[in-house]
């Protein structure tokens, strides 16, 4: 008689559903939880694996990873296409598939576009708990882009208040209406709001600088930074990409998610390549200061930088949220992928 297998049932989430499913407060504690388990050693997570669409301009990247302790497991599929803004679509999209590791069935596929911008502004928000001053006053944000919105997201939550937020982009009128937006969405939690003309002004005198752009030359330079500045930088994702002045980032104490990555993608991997920087030159990583290995913030007048190239596992804790939020509210389509 033929074997009769069990029916595999896989729960479809569409990019409304996981909006509706995923709170900001939420991800910032998945976030945290994931730095926590890599610096502790406990995650299994090949370095990302890149396909690069010369001719089109973009790449697309496998995300895979399991978090040993809690049997949370996903893979990731994710493009950055910035010509897509030509075409009206999203430059950076994004499909998860959710694993049960103890039989390898797909209990999710999810789409992840949210999921990324979510987890991405949340590791800025957990980067700033830990090296970024206490109660920060001014936040500058360079690149006015979707990523812009989780980011403010992100910040907002963990401090709850800034005296100003200053935004900058080289379309002005992008940062124009993101400033509008803000006031609309912000106006009890922050005091002012404001578009600026040009990003040294988003530097100067802020405590928290985020940098969410494409650039492939340093927009961020070293004359401008003072010291107890803090910097996120989101936007180097790909060989080639850089935001920084390496001047700031061999004065700073240098913080990154994962060496691999970083060396090959990130924010320090221009300035590696030239000599610019050494592998010695990179402090910590994030995971070991919040898992307590090494310290955080160390005085008020210390320029800190994380440099963030997005962890698998950073998606993969968080798709767990919204998939048990998904079956808690009954959202979702259940079906019969895999015979």
């Amino acid at each position: 008689m033929p074997v009769q297998h069990a029916s595999v049932r896989t729960t479809i989430l569409t990019g409304k559903q996981i909006k509706k499913l995923l709170d900001m407060k939420d991800v910032l504690g998945a976030v945290e939880n994931a730095f926590k388990h890599k610096g502790l050693g406990k995650v299994q997570m090949p370095s990302k694996v890149y396909l690069f669409y010369e001719k089109f301009n973009g790449d697309l990247r496998t995300m895979p990873s399991y978090v040993e302790d809690m049997d949370v497991s996903a893979v990731k599929i994710v493009n950055v296409h910035p010509d897509n803004r030509n075409y009206g679509m999203r430059t950076v999209m994004a499909l998860l598939v959710l694993i049960n590791p103890h039989t390898g069935a797909p209990l999710a596929v999810m789409d992840a576009t949210h999921i990324t911008d979510m987890r991405t502004g949340a590791a800025s928000g957990i980067a700033s708990k830990y090296v970024a001053k206490p109660n920060p006053k001014v936040l500058g944000i360079i690149g006015c882009g979707n990523q812009a919105r989780t980011q403010m997201l992100a910040l907002i939550t963990q401090y709850d208040h800034f005296d100003e937020v200053r935004l900058y982009d080289i379309y002005p009128e992008k940062a124009k209406a993101l400033a509008r937006e803000f006031r609309r969405h912000y106006k009890e939690k922050v005091g002012k709001i404001k578009a600026v003309s040009e990003a040294k002004l988003c530097v100067v005198d802020s405590d928290i600088v985020v940098t969410a752009t494409s650039s492939r030359a340093p927009i961020v330079l070293d004359e401008w930074v003072r010291p107890g500045t803090h910097f996120n930088c989101i936007g180097a994702d790909a060989p080639g990409k850089q935001e920084m002045d390496p001047k700031i980032l061999k004065r700073a104490r240098l913080v990154i998610d994962d060496w691999d990555q970083a060396s090959h993608s990130g924010e320090i991997n221009v300035p590696l390549s030239k000599g610019e920087l050494v592998k010695e030159d990179v402090d910590a990583e994030i995971g070991h200061i919040v898992a307590g290995l090494k310290p955080g913030r160390e005085n008020d007048d210390q320029i800190t930088v994380f440099c963030s190239t997005g962890l698998a596992i950073q998606d993969c804790l968080t798709a767990k949220i919204a998939y048990d939020a998904a079956m808690a509210q009954k959202i979702g389509r259940s079906m019969q992928i895999v015979l």
